[in-house]
């Protein structure tokens, strides 16, 4: 094994090591008496074929059921302690990924895929706590059994010792020959059955389109597809192993008739006792099983360390959105004026800058709206303001302090940012509304429901504020969705309120009462995207962008007298507005 892996396994076990040393301590406890119980039953048989008391042999008896039973109990304590390192092991694993994954920019986990994170984070901890419980003590449960129990069985007769266990080398090819292929059979067999799963439950979310369009066949079809494709991984599971344990029981009793056909010979030229050959039967059997395992250990030892490799990898990763380490102070005085200097957000592998040198201030307490034409950067604006991408130093400024100096807890509080799809949780509407204040009384998470015009829906729900809401949110509508991400960022109080799109699904009126809701509290500036220019028509100042770069911004009426974007865009609208009312 390469150095660097060895000194990652010590690493993982190094804060367990007391228990690990007790679990090893407790193997070579049993081992001794594994050595020890044979020797035992020799002189018992001896003494029977010698004349004996009864006395004595009761003893003996008793003494061999004691020691026995004495290393069962001790063999199970040494397996409770070793594997309870590699389950302790692994449930700090999960934790560590956990945190390490919520620390990291949202850009790259959605990049990178949630099946190879989730693959990672389940499949490769569950090979790393084999590797650790599992395969270490596998591994120094047949280094000991071998050390201990080879010398008893030579010092009793060399040779017929060495022809009884020459056969387990083949014992061993054979396990690391079909223990592989069990590996890979097992490992589709798992993918079918996820793939089973993901259909299902894919399925399960789009029922209603599935039975608008009548594709219920359709589905079937898929189903049974992917189930004849786990049917054919299980039973070819299932013939592997069929084939495999019949052989090394094969292989076992060729080795013990060997043993028998050599050792009557002994017997007969008297070199040999009954006991020699009875203890030299009860050795062979008892290395028989760390034999076989040891095939299905190395190939959990392999498998295991590509595991860690890859988990180790994923911990690696450093986070390229983070707190400085020294942050500096928020503004004492918190009112949400924004101001941008020359800033310029350009995405990783992207051929141009999604934000090329873009200069504004936002004043405390206006309602400023940004438009522009599709992909010209005004998500990316939005983003910027609570570092959900990466942005430079000294170009974005929350009340005269840059962004990038503060934590990322502290800015975070002060700017609430709602998308234009706002997840919500399986969770009830009121721990949805409540879920950036946790502990916000209910007349609090009432009254953001009221100004984000969502109670009247509510009341109409049969469970009211506990009504459950489906996953991500299905149960209700898209309107209501945003409206309940809307009330969720209205509860946090920060003095920079971003909408992202957020009124998208709600109709002109209620889009108009919402924002005339937020802008009676006093002290709260609110930043508007939005594609309605309708809705940005009734903002202080409207800054456009396109490609990029602010190319204008003014009032709705200023900006309608000069030529250019804004007009060119409300133009379009008014036409597209009119077409439908044609039709």
């Amino acid at each position: 094994m390469a150095a660097p892996r060895l000194a990652l396994i010590l690493c993982y076990l190094r804060p367990h090591r007391r228990l690990v040393l007790q679990g090893m301590a407790a193997l070579v406890v049993v081992n001794l008496l594994s050595v020890t119980i044979p020797l035992l039953v020799r002189g018992v048989v001896d003494d029977l074929q010698d004349g004996f008391a009864l006395a004595d042999v009761w003893r003996q008896a008793w003494l061999i059921v004691a020691l026995a039973t004495l290393m069962g109990a001790v063999r199970l304590w040494s397996r409770l302690l070793v594997f309870g390192v590699g389950r302790q092991v692994e449930a700090d694993l999960k934790q560590r990924i956990f945190e390490h994954l919520l620390r990291q920019e949202p850009g790259w986990v959605q990049t990178t895929g949630s099946g190879e994170v989730i693959s990672r984070a389940t499949s490769d901890v569950e090979n790393v706590r084999r590797l650790l419980g599992f395969a270490v003590l596998s591994l120094t449960n047949t280094a000991l059994a071998y050390a201990l129990t080879l010398p008893a069985m030579l010092a009793i007769d060399p040779w017929l010792s060495l022809a009884a266990v020459g056969l387990y080398p083949l014992m061993l090819m054979v396990v690391r020959l079909f223990g592989g292929r069990m590996m890979r059979q097992q490992r589709r067999q798992q993918e079918a059955l996820a793939g089973l799963s993901d259909l299902v439950q894919e399925d399960l979310s789009g029922i209603s389109a599935i039975k608008i369009y009548g594709q219920e066949p359709t589905e079937q079809a898929a189903f049974a597809g992917r189930n004849r494709i786990y049917r054919d991984a299980a039973l070819g599971l299932a013939r592997t192993r069929s084939t495999l344990f019949p052989l090394l029981e094969g292989i076992s009793s060729l080795s013990l008739l060997l043993l028998l056909a050599l050792g009557s010979g002994q017997l007969a030229s008297g070199r040999l006792s009954i006991g020699d050959l009875v203890a030299l039967i009860l050795y062979v059997e008892r290395l028989v099983f760390p034999t076989a395992l040891l095939g299905f250990t190395l190939n959990t030892f392999q498998t295991g360390q590509v595991s860690l490799e890859r988990v180790e990898d994923l911990l690696a990763r450093v986070p390229q959105i983070r707190s400085p380490r020294q942050p500096a102070a928020p503004a004492s005085n918190r009112l949400g004026a924004v101001e941008a200097r020359g800033l310029t957000v350009q995405y990783p592998g992207a051929p141009r800058p999604a934000l090329q040198g873009v200069s504004f201030t936002i004043e405390p307490g206006e309602l400023v709206a940004v438009v522009g034409p599709v992909g010209c950067g005004k998500t990316t604006l939005a983003r910027a303001l609570g570092r959900m991408v990466a942005v430079p130093e000294n170009q974005l400024f929350l009340d005269g302090v840059d962004v990038t100096a503060l934590g990322l807890d502290a800015l975070r509080s002060q700017v609430a940012l709602v998308p234009q799809e706002g997840y919500l949780f399986t969770a009830t509407l009121a721990d949805n509304l409540r879920y950036g204040e946790p502990e916000a009384p209910q007349r609090e998470v009432e009254r953001v429901a009221e100004q984000a015009r969502l109670a009247a829906d509510i009341k109409g729900f049969p469970d009211g504020y506990q009504t459950l809401v489906g996953e991500r949110g299905i149960t209700l509508s898209g309107g209501q969705r945003q409206r309940t991400a809307l009330g969720r960022a209205l509860l946090l109080e920060a003095p920079l309120l971003v909408l992202d799109d957020a009124l998208a699904s709600v109709d002109n009126t209620t889009a108009a009462e919402i924002l005339a809701s937020v802008r009676a509290q006093r002290g709260r500036t609110v930043l508007m995207i939005s594609h309605q220019l309708s809705a940005a028509a009734g903002a202080d100042r409207v800054l456009v962008l396109d490609e990029g770069r602010l190319v204008q911004q003014g009032s709705h009426q200023q900006l309608l007298a000069q030529s250019g974007t804004y007009r060119r865009l409300w133009e379009r609208q008014q036409a597209d507005q009119q077409l439908q009312t044609a039709h």
